[in-house]
């Protein structure tokens, strides 16, 4: 499906990242891996921090033009300070983007990896509009204090993730010219080494979510969605949410609408 590509992949070294350099690599692709973890499971590997704006621009320059995708993977989960998730999740991952968009290559495919804590977007728009309008000059620690982001409840990455599916919809026709289309894939929860992290932050909610799902994602569930997204296959999705979330979003939409 991938044979003679070439594709980015963040947050490579664990997790969904891991996994979804596994199976692009398994479906014919050259993977450039991107972590802040070193890892030898990409063909090519660069070290690189999402919250630092000069290693993000050393890694552009360092990339090959042509490449004909990219999947933002690399998070931080929600027991990381406010400031480093927004930065990791949302203005790195944007920024990243937006610096790759001239070495793509025509027909190339962006897939970002959101949530399904990213499901009530809809009920903050305008605190997403003002999550989406901070870039690495902005007074991030300032908006995390202002917003409250620092308080038990992990709103920060939700939050994050409520942004980055409204970035991918914002973006649904901005390359089209050229024929790049982007999408995002929101997991529920998925058993990675953050999982946990997860499960201390969000406590009887995700206990319940839990309770209702038959078991959590594995990483094995949520990469073949990611390379879809990728291949040409997925040409006619734009600025889509792809939910790979066990039923979960269907299951919460029908307890809102009394289905």
């Amino acid at each position: 499906m991938h044979d003679g590509k070439t594709i980015v992949v963040t947050g490579v070294a664990s997790g969904i990242g891991a996994k979804t350099c596994e199976v692009l690599r398994l479906q014919g692709a050259t993977v450039i891996g991107v972590d802040r973890n070193e890892t030898d499971n990409a063909d090519q590997f660069f070290k690189a921090d999402l919250t630092d704006p000069a290693s993000l621009d050393a890694l552009v320059e360092a990339l090959p033009n042509g490449l004909d995708g990219l999947a933002n993977i690399a998070g931080v989960p929600p027991t990381a300070p406010a400031e480093t998730v927004l930065k990791v999740n949302l203005i790195g991952l944007r920024h990243l983007t937006d610096a790759l968009i001239p070495k793509l290559a025509d027909n190339a495919s962006i897939a970002n990896l959101a949530s399904l804590a990213g499901f009530g977007w809809a009920g903050a728009v305008e605190q997403n509009k003002d999550a989406l309008a901070l870039d690495f000059d902005s007074d991030v620690t300032g908006f995390c204090a202002e917003n409250e982001l620092n308080t038990p409840g992990g709103r920060s990455y939700f939050l994050s993730k409520e942004a980055l599916i409204i970035w991918t919809m914002q973006n649904r026709w901005t390359w089209r010219d050229r024929g790049i289309t982007m999408n995002c894939i929101s997991p529920g929860p998925v058993e990675t080494p953050i999982l946990g992290d997860f499960l201390e932050t969000l406590g009887e909610r995700a206990e319940e979510d839990m309770k209702v799902m038959d078991r959590p994602a594995t990483p094995n569930d949520i990469a073949p969605v990611v390379s879809f997204a990728l291949s040409s296959n997925a040409k006619w999705l734009r600025g889509a949410n792809l939910t790979s979330d066990g039923g979960m979003s269907s299951h919460i939409l029908c307890g809102m609408h009394d289905l």
